[in-house]
């Protein structure tokens, strides 16, 4: 029996977790990978848009080499901070379910369960890509997590999306000497890819140094070619990759297994109180980027740490503590 279970071991749940224990609660993060599972699944080489300062949680210095942290440097600081506070959590605890008895909820995982009188469910979404859904997507060459570039070194590359990850994704595999395609679904890239970047792909693609499609989506996948369905029919290239770019999404089969509501609105937004941030179920609360539904650019780790303290002192309340 535990007073809180956090359901995510990512910047959220380690924050959350870190607030129950100041306060002196019993608690206990279930994290289906491993630490930080969302950051580990990072390319090798990722540079943080924000800085080391503003990702900083539980006043403990996030000390990086420059101003904007990489993947490695961050991996080590939620390292240190497991370690520093010998934080209570169980990997490889992935949650399929949670039912209710006695008052209290009993969380569900595949081996175990888990009883708790609250519960924080602290997510995030990049553990769910969108899929294209057609065939071959499950072929090996198809990847929706960019890893490094030196795979694609000589190869022929279908990168499918037109945000930040797919126009990063297009460049760096362009400069170290892939053979370039972009699949895009739109009539351009996205305006929104950061302003250092976006001019910078789009007069590649003017010159042709990196081949792009819009108006486009992927028909089908095969073992050496794509076939693509462009403005002027369909238009079958050859192909070694596919690294669909295509975004991710709140795990909603989790959140309806849990019992959480969802929206109706166009982003598909879990039902949370703005202020107290419980979900439609009393004494469940939701925590960090997952609040956001569809609309994954609405939190990030910085605007979103202030959280925990607002759960945790709720709870405080309830339990006549504060």
């Amino acid at each position: 029996m535990h007073d809180i279970i956090i359901i995510g071991g990512g910047p959220t749940g380690i924050n959350c977790a870190i607030e129950a224990q100041n306060a002196g609660f019993d608690y206990l993060i279930l994290e289906k990978g491993v630490l930080v599972n969302s950051i580990f699944n990072f390319p090798a080489n990722m540079t943080f848009f924000s800085t080391s300062l503003n990702l900083e949680i539980a006043d403990t210095p996030f000390i990086s080499h420059n101003d904007k942290p990489t993947r490695r440097e961050a991996l080590e600081y939620y390292r240190r901070l497991l370690e520093s506070y010998d934080l209570k959590i169980e990997f490889d605890a992935e949650v399929n379910g949670m039912s209710k008895s006695d008052g209290h909820y009993i969380v569900h995982t595949e081996s175990k369960s888990y009883k708790s009188k609250y519960i924080i469910v602290a997510t995030g979404f990049y553990d769910q890509p969108n899929k294209m859904n057609v065939v071959g997507e499950d072929l090996p060459k198809v990847k929706h997590y960019y890893d490094e570039v030196h795979h694609y070194i000589r190869k022929k590359v279908l990168v499918v999306g037109a945000a930040n990850s797919a126009c990063d994704v297009a460049l760096e595999c362009w400069q170290k000497g892939a053979d370039v395609t972009m699949a895009v679904r739109s009539s351009a890239l996205n305006q929104r890819v950061k302003y250092w970047i976006l001019p910078n792909i789009e007069n590649r693609i003017k010159e042709g140094s990196i081949q792009a499609h819009f108006n486009t989506t992927v028909k089908e996948i095969k073992d050496r070619t794509v076939i693509l369905n462009t403005p002027d029919g369909e238009v079958e290239i050859y192909n070694d990759y596919v690294l669909a770019m295509t975004g991710y999404a709140p795990d909603y089969t989790l959140l309806t297994n849990l019992g959480i509501g969802i929206g109706s609105d166009e982003y598909r937004t879990p039902n949370v109180d703005e202020h107290s941030l419980e979900t439609n179920l009393p004494g469940v609360f939701m925590a960090g980027v997952v609040g956001g539904g569809l609309k994954t650019n609405r939190f990030f780790i910085e605007n979103t740490r202030d959280q925990a303290d607002r759960i945790i002192r709720e709870v405080e309340l309830r339990e006549g503590i504060a």
